[in-house]
């Protein structure tokens, strides 16, 4: 046999026993035979070079280096889930999802909700390419080397799969390889880990993957995008088990809503009998066509839901309340209390949102407060223990002034929060705005992260966010742990922000309310910075989706000196403060709305965005009876394929919408 063929066979074998064994539970060979055949592919590879190959059994091991995670999009959105506590609002979301479909539906596929991290892998010719961490939903990290450490993926697949697809699953934890991992370092003297699901989502972006595969992760799949050959959800999971996948056994098709609350209740008791940790369960419409039909919000799929369980809740007292100020000069208070285990992570603060919610539980320093973890994430206070309470002196009153310049706060009319409206003297809300300013979401400054703007400020190199584009190579040569490559990259970085169009560029400048989406609509309707600041009420409420709120929050921000001088300032360095000129706007869309889906050979969704919006079309995530066109690039969401055959609407590539805005 020649050394190809050989290894070859020996990754065939391995490939084979490993799903065996991790997914099936079944040991074809022993161990000792196992880690000699292994041994052997090890030395034949080594030997023989020429025959690499990416998903070789030899990985799973690891011994990669990544020193940065490089971010991709997601061919399609990972969505989160609609949550509920409430058996109630289970047939409250069962009978909207009908009157939406017309029609009665007893189909439903149940499943467990793992506790850990979101992970999306590729696969193409039955082959493991690429996976991706959830990240914002939109965009995640390739965390490809580290996912191949685990060994219940499979690398390689089995029996008739699609020629292309995508799979999500949960990587988790087991709860005894997490008491392992802790005991030995336990032993060595290092800081124990919190939590299962931190330490899975954590261990995804080490950068050693030999360190990986060391934590004894699993994977559990609960989805399949982008290849759509099955009439159910459920058969589809049933035939990537086939394939090699781990699909839970726990996952139920169920006929009627009492078995989804038996399901419910069923779980419930189990739950902490299970080996690994979950936080609900998950229900979903069964039949994909039903699925395409009922589509998604802009947030959440209509066909699926969470069922939580009722978080754990403990008594803890309370020490103190502190206040933080964000960088729009919002304040909030945070109560600090003796540490708690909650969940499995220790708990000693947690935001008491605003004056109002302290005054209707009218705490006093020295209560004991319950506490319990919004949705099992996020701690708050949720009562008090009315038999232990603190003296009647110690009852907290929200502080009068700022905690950081000293200046007396106000409360604006109509919203539950105290604001510091010393923008120019108040620290804290100077390095938000500026942290805000350089984040990935607004000008994208690499390098330039949020430790980083504390440094330069605490040095007195940045006072504010148009000092960015004055700082100079000598004067980060002299921090400490700056070299001059990390130096020169930075100011490279921040060159290349200049690039920024208007859009990004009036969101990242911080006006309180106008987020991503608004500062679009405002770019688009008024052109210019000059044109909104001298726009009058009427002018910004005739804009689509500008309340009174945003209206208000604007001209405060106009009427600032300081700000106009910072906005002068940034123009002068080039940045955009006008719709790009080049690009030939027109109201040739008007009257459309578009659904951008999948990836582009020459441009990218967000440039295709700008475009429809420039153009005086509308934009929309869900394909639905207003959507007049969907532009579709390669990987078009099967949803949207689906839904747009079913209401008609065409679907144009990216060089036929080119061409309409030329016509």
């Amino acid at each position: 046999m020649n050394p190809e063929e050989e290894i070859k066979g020996l990754r065939n074998k391995l490939h084979k026993y490993n799903n065996s064994y991790y997914n099936n539970d079944v040991s074809l060979v022993s161990d000792f035979e196992f880690d000699m055949l292994l041994k052997k592919l090890e030395e034949l590879e080594k030997k023989y070079p020429q025959f690499y190959d990416f998903n070789s059994p030899t990985v799973r091991v690891g011994g990669e280096v990544t020193k940065k995670f490089q971010s991709f999009n997601h061919n399609f959105p990972m969505y989160s889930l609609a949550n509920t506590y409430s058996k109630d609002e289970i047939k409250e979301w069962i009978k909207r999802i009908e009157k939406k479909w017309g029609h009665k539906i007893n189909d439903f596929n149940c499943e467990l909700k793992f506790d850990g991290a979101s992970i999306n892998l590729y696969y193409e010719q039955g082959k493991l390419k690429r996976a991706l961490t959830r990240g914002d939903g939109t965009k995640g990290d390739d965390v490809t080397s580290n996912i191949k450490t685990i060994k219940n993926i499979p690398l390689v697949l089995n029996g008739n799969y699609p020629e292309k697809f995508e799979i999500r699953g949960e990587v988790i934890l087991p709860i005894h390889s997490f008491n392992t991992l802790n005991n030995e370092r336990k032993d060595k003297g290092l800081p124990l880990f919190r939590n299962p699901r931190n330490t899975a989502s954590g261990s995804l972006k080490l950068q050693h993957s030999k360190e990986v595969a060391l934590r004894k992760l699993k994977c559990f799949f609960y989805s399949i995008v982008g290849e759509n050959s099955s009439l159910y959800h459920s058969d589809l999971l049933e035939k990537s088990r086939e394939w090699g996948f781990f699909i839970p056994a726990s996952m139920k098709r169920v006929n009627s809503i009492n078995e989804i609350f038996h399901f419910i209740d069923f779980w419930g008791k189990k739950k902490s009998e299970l080996p690994y940790e979950i936080d609900g369960i998950v229900v979903k419409v069964n039949s994909i066509k039903v699925q395409n039909e009922l589509g998604f919000t802009a947030k959440v799929p209509r066909w699926a839901i969470s069922y939580k369980y009722k978080a754990e809740r403990q008594s803890t007292l309370l020490l103190s309340v502190n206040y933080q100020i964000g960088r729009t000069g919002a304040v909030t208070p945070v109560a600090n209390f003796e540490p708690i285990n909650l969940s499995g992570t220790i708990v000693k603060r947690a935001s008491l949102h605003n004056s109002d919610q302290i005054e209707r539980l009218g705490l006093r320093i020295g209560d004991y407060v319950y506490v319990e973890k919004g949705g099992e994430i996020i701690p708050k206070i949720v009562g008090i223990d009315k038999h232990r309470r603190g003296a009647l002196d110690n009852l907290i009153k929200f502080i009068e002034n700022c905690p950081e310049c000293g200046s007396k706060l106000e409360k604006v009319e109509g919203e539950a929060q105290h604001y510091c409206k010393d923008e120019i003297n108040c620290k804290t809300q100077i390095i938000g705005k500026i942290q805000h300013f350089v984040s990935r979401k607004a000008m994208n400054i690499e390098s330039l992260g949020s430790e980083r703007v504390i440094l330069l400020f605490k040095k007195g190199i940045i006072k504010n966010i148009a000092d960015i584009y004055k700082i100079e190579v000598e004067k980060l040569t002299n921090l400490e742990g700056m070299a001059e490559k990390s130096a020169l990259n930075l100011i490279e970085s921040i060159k290349e922000s200049k690039k920024q169009p208007f859009q990004k560029v009036l969101f990242s400048i911080g006006i309180r309310h106008v987020g991503e989406t608004v500062a679009s609509k405002l770019a688009n309707h008024f052109g210019s910075i000059e044109n909104l600041i001298n726009s009058s009420y009427h002018d910004l409420v005739s804009v689509e989706e500008i309340g009174e709120k945003i209206v208000k929050s604007i001209n405060r921000y106009f009427k600032n000196p300081q700000n106009l001088l910072i906005i002068e300032k940034l123009s002068k360095e080039g940045i955009k403060f006008k719709i790009d000129d080049n690009k030939n706007k027109s109201n040739i869309l008007n009257g459309k709305t578009f659904v951008i889906s999948g990836t582009f050979e020459n441009l990218s969704r967000e440039e295709i965005k700008q475009l429809v919006l420039e153009n005086g079309g509308k934009l929309s995530s869900a394909v639905n009876s207003k959507t007049k066109i969907i532009i579709g690039g390669e990987s078009i969401g099967p949803t949207k394929k689906q839904k747009a055959y079913l209401l008609k609407v065409p679907i144009i590539g990216e060089k036929e919408f080119l061409k309409m805005l030329n016509t």
